[in-house]
């Protein structure tokens, strides 16, 4: 039962952050008219932020990047698909029409 529960609250976890990374994504989109800009945000930014609040100065660089379990991997991908996803959205957006976008 435990098991479940984990996997249950890795999913969610997931989708949680794919849903905050495409509505963030898709408002930067039609803000600034880029398309590609928030995984060029969360490679740059995201990632290195998230890299220095978890970096333990006493292990070395091969141990602090062991230390990240799969859930932290799966989270951070499901972000990275959720932004990829806003570019997607609103290039067929624009391909379809739409001017606003």
């Amino acid at each position: 039962m435990e098991v479940v529960m984990a996997i249950l609250q890795v999913f969610v976890m997931m989708l949680l952050f794919f849903v905050m990374m495409f509505g963030i994504g898709f408002i930067l989109n039609m803000l600034i008219k880029t398309t590609w800009f928030p995984i060029y945000l969360f490679i740059i930014v995201v990632v290195p932020l998230g890299m220095y609040f978890t970096w333990n100065k006493e292990l070395g660089f091969t141990e602090n990047l062991t230390a990240y379990g799969a859930v932290d991997i799966l989270v951070a991908i499901g972000a990275l698909i959720g932004a990829y996803m806003s570019g997607w959205t609103i290039r067929k957006l624009r391909l379809g029409g739409y001017k606003m976008f």
